[in-house]
């Protein structure tokens, strides 16, 4: 069918939609010039890996999204052709970079502050079954000395108790068994 008035050959209905592809090529032409006009060189020092992966995603998926339409536009059927397979492929790169991102995104496990809690519960489990103990012998228990947790201001510890410090964090280390100091004295009458 030719069109007597422009004395082209496509069709009326088809016009709007073709100035409508037109516009959005020369949008995406807009969006990437600032892109077009830096060097490789220049992105990929600005950018960080996972950054340049994504880039090169978006330019391999774009490419073969336009060769996509051309092949619509020929009048071959895309699904048919090798280029539905090259699509699915980068959408699956996309997919582990998407996961890569978000395992960047997830909380991270501090070691140090799991390895206090565990040896709390440890200390504590420990004293409750002294505590238990105590209370099955029927024996009154009573405090020998209160411990502090930090040495006191102005007095200094002895090199016994370094000695015996240095060995309770050895056995703590290698979590045979908790250390428990003796804070209570049994007082069997014999």
């Amino acid at each position: 069918m030719v069109d007597a008035e422009k004395g082209s050959d496509v069709p009326k209905e088809l016009r709007g939609k073709l100035s409508a592809f037109d516009s959005a090529l020369s949008d995406i032409e807009n969006k990437f010039e600032p892109l077009l006009k830096m060097s490789k060189v220049e992105i990929n020092t600005e950018l960080s890996s996972l950054d340049k992966a994504k880039l090169d995603l978006v330019a391999a998926y774009s490419i073969n999204s336009l060769f996509w339409m051309y092949l619509n536009v020929c009048g071959v059927n895309p699904k048919d052709h090798g280029i539905k397979q090259e699509l699915d492929r980068i959408r699956g790169y996309m997919n582990r970079v998407k996961e890569v991102q978000d395992k960047e995104k997830a909380p991270k496990l501090n070691v140090m502050a799991s390895k206090r809690f565990i040896k709390s519960a440890l200390w504590q489990a420990a004293q409750k079954q002294d505590n238990e103990q105590d209370q099955e012998t029927g024996s009154p228990t009573i405090p020998v000395e209160a411990e502090s947790p930090s040495p006191s201001r102005g007095k200094r510890k002895s090199r016994s108790d370094e000695g015996s410090c240095e060995k309770k964090k050895k056995m703590d280390k290698h979590l045979k068994k908790p250390h428990t100091p003796k804070r209570y004295m049994n007082m069997n009458p014999s």
